[in-house]
C-alpha cells in the first residue's frame, strides 16, 4: 500500500474550451430531398394502353346506385340452397338484400363475391385521360363494436 501511495500522483488535463454552436437553417426545404431519389414524371397519355373496360350502359339502375359506396354498410348475410345475399343499409336506414351481379354505389360496382365478413366488388372509376380502370372494393360486415 505504501508503495502505491509513494508514486507521483498525475495531473488531469483542463476540460477544453469549445465554441457556441450555431445552428444552420435549411434554406431548401420546399425542395426535394437529396437523399431521395429524383421523381420521374412519364407522360400516361402517351403511355397508357387503351382497356376494353368501359361502364355498363345496357342495365337498369338498381336502388343503391344512387348512393355513395362509402355510405353503405353490410349488416348481415342470407344462404338458401347454395344462394347468397349481401344485406346492405343505405344512409337513410334502409335494409337491401343484394346478390353477386348486383351493382352499387356511383361508380358502377359490381358485386363479385359475398362473404359471411363483406361484400367484394369491382368499380369502374376514369384513369384521368378519357379512359377506364376497375376498381376492387371491399364493404366490411359492421362489427358490434360499432
Amino acid at each position: 500500500m505504501a508503495e502505491v501511495a509513494a508514486k507521483p500522483r498525475g495531473t488531469i488535463p483542463a476540460i477544453p474550451e469549445f465554441e457556441a454552436y450555431e445552428p444552420y437553417k435549411y434554406g431548401a426545404a420546399n425542395r426535394r430531398s437529396p437523399f431521395e431519389p429524383p421523381v420521374v414524371i412519364v407522360d400516361r397519355v402517351q403511355n397508357q394502353v387503351r382497356t376494353l373496360i368501359r361502364p355498363p350502359t345496357d342495365h337498369v339502375k338498381q336502388p343503391l346506385e344512387l348512393f355513395n359506396i362509402g355510405s353503405l354498410t353490410m349488416v348481415g348475410t342470407l344462404a338458401r340452397n347454395q344462394t347468397y345475399w349481401g344485406l346492405i343499409v343505405d344512409q337513410e336506414g334502409v335494409v337491401h338484400r343484394v346478390q353477386i351481379g348486383d351493382y352499387m354505389g356511383t361508380q358502377w360496382g359490381k358485386i363479385k363475391r359475398i362473404r359471411e365478413s363483406g361484400i367484394d366488388l369491382e368499380e369502374i372509376v376514369s384513369d384521368g385521360v378519357g379512359g377506364w380502370l376497375p376498381r376492387p372494393r371491399t364493404i366490411e360486415m359492421l362489427s358490434d363494436n360499432q
